[in-house]
């Protein structure tokens, strides 16, 4: 039997849960790290696969890796080889990888990375990477699974993207910190991950201005040095924990973070009748009855996130009325719907749209996650439901969630992971 987790339903969720750094920024923060010959120290890292998985591959082409705890790391590019090739059954999992190739592309003027893999939640091309790549001079091909980028020089220069990217902002923005001259990327990606590895840089001796507007401006430097820096909280884990209070009736105060990176989500919640206190670096959601319905469209940062799609709706296949959702990111974002209907939810998926009839209560039932979000998604929906529910496919969740079920156990849910049917049985007795 896989690793699953077993739920008992029907606690609602109360106290306060610590959130931990930003997955999605931590994974090019480390990949930038190699940019330099000095030493990066640092903190607020995720303990998630997908970090380890980087970590292990940057080891392999030669960065020094040190890791201080589960939570904090030394890095320095010193003794790597120019021509390290980026290739592990492991990578070849994570999307981050590519992140790799920016970062040696601006330190050596060449990089092999193998190509991208991720959860399936639609097409994510990486055609705007490779024209920025090229814009800045260096020569791209794809050829038996490998990206290979290589420059004589990195030269400055204007950069439109086409379509929004997180990911191809940040990569250009790596190799650009260390090209000749003046580079400007508009229509950038203005998300607080982008802003992040901005600052990283930044620390470690890069000139980069806008990052957070839709204009980035860049003075490539030759070399960097030295860096303490600590990472972002993390606002998609920190959104989930948000949603659970919903979704259980609860109380959760969700503690180290940043209230604004968290306003498009806090809003809707609001919107629906849930009570949303903010401090400095926390936020209090309670909810006490049944919510009400409302529209979401998931938009680039600062819209509603497509990151809390998943768990928006399990939230709101429990309000009254009838919502709709509709994804405008990724096509492929509503494949636990199926899931959800196992449980008793009432979702029609025409396109990118979910029309969501609310329901009085789910009931537990055996739930497959199709991917990292998703899956946290059902694990919520289980906790709220009546009776036990399975969720297997839990690697994907262990992906970007740290010490997910203890976080839901100290906050009085009934969840454990369990690899056997000893365990499963166990738990089930336990709970009565």
């Amino acid at each position: 039997m896989e690793q699953k987790y077993v739920i008992k339903g029907g606690n609602p969720l109360v106290g306060e849960v610590v959130i931990g750094g930003a997955k999605n920024a931590a994974l090019p923060v480390l990949a930038a790290a190699i940019m330099t010959d000095g030493c990066c120290h640092i903190d607020n890292m995720p303990n998630v696969r997908d970090i380890n998985v980087l970590l292990q591959a940057m080891e392999g082409i030669g960065a020094g890796i040190n890791r201080v705890n589960e939570n904090e790391v030394v890095i320095t590019g010193k003794g790597m080889e120019a021509d390290g090739i980026v290739d592990n059954e492991y990578i070849r999992k994570i999307r981050a990888s590519y992140y790799l190739i920016g970062a040696l592309l601006g330190k050596f003027r060449k990089a092999q990375v193998v190509l991208p893999g991720g959860c399936a939640i639609g097409a994510r091309p990486i055609d705007q990477h490779i024209k920025g790549f090229e814009a800045l001079g260096a020569n791209v091909v794809i050829e038996n699974g490998m990206i290979k980028a290589e420059a004589e020089r990195l030269i400055g220069t204007h950069i439109y993207m086409d379509v929004v990217s997180v990911g191809a902002t940040i990569n250009i923005m790596m190799a650009a910190s260390r090209a000749e001259g003046n580079t400007v990327i508009e229509n950038a990606a203005k998300e607080p991950h982008v802003v992040d590895v901005a600052n990283f840089l930044n620390c470690m001796g890069a000139d980069i201005r806008g990052a957070g507007t839709d204009v980035i401006r860049i003075n490539g430097k030759e070399s960097f040095g030295n860096c303490e820096y600590s990472i972002i909280p993390d606002q998609i884990e920190a959104g989930t924990f948000m949603t659970a209070a919903a979704v259980t009736k609860g109380d959760i105060t969700v503690k180290n973070v940043i209230p604004k990176h968290l306003e498009a989500i806090t809003a809707k919640l609001v919107e629906i009748g849930a009570e949303v206190q903010e401090f400095d670096d926390a936020v209090r959601v309670v909810a006490t009855k049944r919510l009400k319905p409302t529209q979401i469209k998931t938009l680039p940062y600062p819209g509603f996130p497509t990151d809390m799609q998943p768990q928006m709706a399990i939230t709101l296949a429990l309000s009254e009325g009838i919502s709709v959702i509709t994804e405008s990111i990724f096509e492929n974002r509503f494949r636990y719907v199926d899931e959800l209907t196992r449980m008793g939810a009432k979702i029609q998926v025409e396109g990118n749209t979910a029309l969501i009839t609310g329901v009085e209560k789910y009931t537990g039932a055996e739930v497959s996650a199709p991917d990292l979000r998703a899956g946290a998604a059902l694990v919520i929906a289980g906790l709220a439901a009546e009776g036990i529910t399975q969720v297997d496919s839990i690697g994907y969740i262990h992906r970007g969630y740290e010490k997910f079920s203890e976080k839901l156990r100290e906050l009085g849910g009934q969840i454990q992971l369990v690899e056997t049917e000893k365990e499963l049985q166990k738990f089930i007795l336990q709970v009565g």
